[in-house]
């Protein structure tokens, strides 16, 4: 084979690869194609698998058939008691009809812009209906409800099916959220100065009755403790007029021995008695017989 031969396969391989790139395509499981000649809709394939269009003077564009997500700047709207709410939502679509999309948005980009503005209307017109309350209760569903269908029916003339609108969060404005803050805060010292002061209250008064127990507690053992001594000074006085009466001068011998014993126990103490005193009678004589004292001198007549 000639060189000459070889260039012309060549180049008709190159020249049958060229129409073959331009003339065959695949469609994805997950997407869908529209085929367009010289920018107008021709045909639109949803099956999957290498696909035929007419080389050079068509064209393909590809879209996802899978559920796509959509998620809007967070909006602040008004609820029908004039509470201003920061609500941040997201959506789900997914595009329905090619050829309408492609004639309508074209592209994602446009649809999106699209429905961010159908979801803000929604929104807004839907919360203002209701009250903050609402909005924080079980009729949260249904409120997301009613705007998925809204927002689902005015998406349709775009080619996509809107299946679920969903509010994320519902949030007080940054300056709302502060002065909310202080008034709870507010309210919970006024609530803990209240309950700090009922305390103080409850602390006096049961103070007040301990120390009203304990002065009658001891007033109570004072009286007590004074009718016992009492008592045993009686006895006591009973018990020594007894021994007393059984011997009188070893009771008075003994009680003497008790006032030595008391009286000069101290080296400090000192005394200044008559030596003639019947203090010390039992250092005179043991039997206790007191001293006679001298007889002081007669004076006579001159």
């Amino acid at each position: 084979m000639t060189r000459r031969t070889l260039f012309a396969l060549a180049a008709i391989l190159v020249v049958a690869g060229i129409f073959a790139m331009s003339s065959l395509f695949i469609v994805d499981q997950t997407g869908q194609a529209l085929v367009l000649q010289f920018g107008q809709p021709r045909r639109v394939i949803t099956t999957p698998g290498l696909q035929v269009k007419q080389p050079f003077i068509q064209n393909v564009i590809i879209y996802d058939k899978r559920l796509l997500d959509f998620e809007p700047p967070p909006e602040e709207v008004i609820a029908s008691d004039q509470k201003r709410l920061v609500v941040d939502t997201y959506a789900r679509y997914r595009i329905t009809d090619p050829l309408l999309f492609y004639q309508t948005a074209a592209t994602e980009a446009a649809v999106r812009a699209r429905l961010g503005a159908l979801v803000s209307g929604s929104l807004r017109q839907v919360i203002g209906n209701v009250t903050l309350s609402a909005l924080l209760s079980p009729e949260r569903a249904k409120i997301m409800r009613q705007i998925r269908d809204e927002v689902a029916g005015q998406a349709k003339p775009f080619g996509i099916d809107v299946v679920d609108v969903r509010i994320r969060r519902a949030d007080l404005p940054p300056q709302n959220s502060e002065a909310i803050y202080a008034r709870m805060r507010s309210e919970r010292q006024q609530q803990a100065a209240q309950y700090r002061g009922e305390g103080s209250e409850a602390a006096q008064t049961v103070r007040a009755n301990a120390d009203r127990e304990r002065t009658v507690i001891l007033a109570d053992a004072q009286r007590a403790g004074q009718k016992l001594r009492g008592e045993g000074d009686a006895q006591a006085i009973d018990i020594y007029a007894k021994a007393y009466d059984q011997d009188k001068d070893f009771f008075a011998f003994y009680r003497s021995l008790q006032a030595y014993r008391d009286a000069l126990s101290s080296n400090t103490t000192s005394f200044v008695l008559n030596p003639n005193s019947s203090f010390f009678r039992y250092f005179e004589n043991p039997a206790g017989t007191p001293t006679p004292s001298a007889a002081p001198p007669k004076l006579g007549a001159r």
